[in-house]
């Protein structure tokens, strides 16, 4: 690396820059993804450049005092193999220095995650294909609106390992490409989901439910919403409750990543967790 580089916060545009990096990755981005994404952490978001030009970014989102998710780990091709990305990546880890770090790994990055410290903890699978099924008539099913987001919050903190509520009160507000779904039994949540537009089709994330049956209602009713679009789902492996429901709406791997953890991993409910809620930010 000859040329000096500097790495510094993105701005709110500059986050932009890099969610358009991931879509040439073919990681698939929601079309609305940057306000949630930046409010999680304002400061959680760091771009390398040299000179004017953008070659690197990632991003290292705190949550609560101990956790951290790592995601937008990306060099430009044209920039690879020069250390720009290992610069960049040192930068991140050091911001979360002392807590445990989560992150999706892409297959071609995995071997380098472990030899930064990075433990397998399960793989998750993208599922995704055009799903026909009627709309769920229930009164069970309620569209998440603000009146929620109080209860959706206190559901979602057993799912994730630190506080997020900056993150959910945006991810939750629906929007013209947004929108979301509560399971509510005897007067509490049992389940949630949202579904969002992306470059390509649709994804659903989170899906957390109490039971099999829930997780089931909720994905009809936020893909019948999607009629004639891909809709994309992205299960944990060793719930293989999770993993039968995207086959049996017609669901097909398309892509996978390995979640991984330094420092102590946490003891999350896989078992009701039939979506993750994203790759990026955990």
């Amino acid at each position: 690396m000859n040329t000096p580089i500097d790495i510094r916060k993105m701005t709110r545009p500059e986050l932009d820059i890099a969610i358009g990096w991931a879509a040439d990755e073919g990681w698939n981005p929601g079309i609305s993804d940057g306000d949630p994404f930046h409010a999680a952490d304002p400061e959680g978001f760091l771009m390398a450049w040299r000179g004017d030009q953008p070659i690197a970014s990632v991003s290292v989102v705190r949550y609560g005092q101990d956790f951290g998710f790592l995601g937008f780990y990306i060099c430009r091709p044209e920039h690879r193999g020069k250390g720009f990305g290992w610069a960049v990546w040192q930068a991140g880890l050091t911001r979360l220095d002392g807590r445990t770090v989560g992150l999706d790994g892409v297959v071609d990055q995995q071997d380098n995650y472990r030899k930064s410290g990075f433990v397998l903890a399960h793989r998750n699978v993208r599922f995704g294909g055009v799903v026909t099924c009627d709309p769920p008539t229930d009164p069970r099913l309620h569209p998440i609106a603000p009146g929620l987001a109080t209860a959706i919050a206190d559901y979602d903190a057993p799912f994730f390992p630190a506080p997020r509520r900056r993150f959910l009160d945006h991810w939750l507000t629906p929007g013209r490409d947004r929108s979301g779904i509560a399971l509510i039994e005897d007067g509490r949540v049992a389940g949630y989901g949202v579904i969002r537009d992306c470059r390509e089709g649709c994804k659903i994330g989170p899906l957390f439910s109490d039971s099999e049956a829930g997780a089931d209602l909720l994905f009809r009713a936020l893909s019948s919403a999607k009629a004639g679009q891909t809709v994309y789902l992205d299960p944990p492996e060793p719930n293989a409750a999770a993993m039968g429901l995207a086959e049996r709406y017609g669901l097909a791997p398309v892509f996978e990543t390995a979640r991984m953890y330094r420092g102590n991993a946490p003891d999350l409910p896989l078992e009701r967790i039939y979506g993750i809620t994203t790759f990026e930010l955990g």
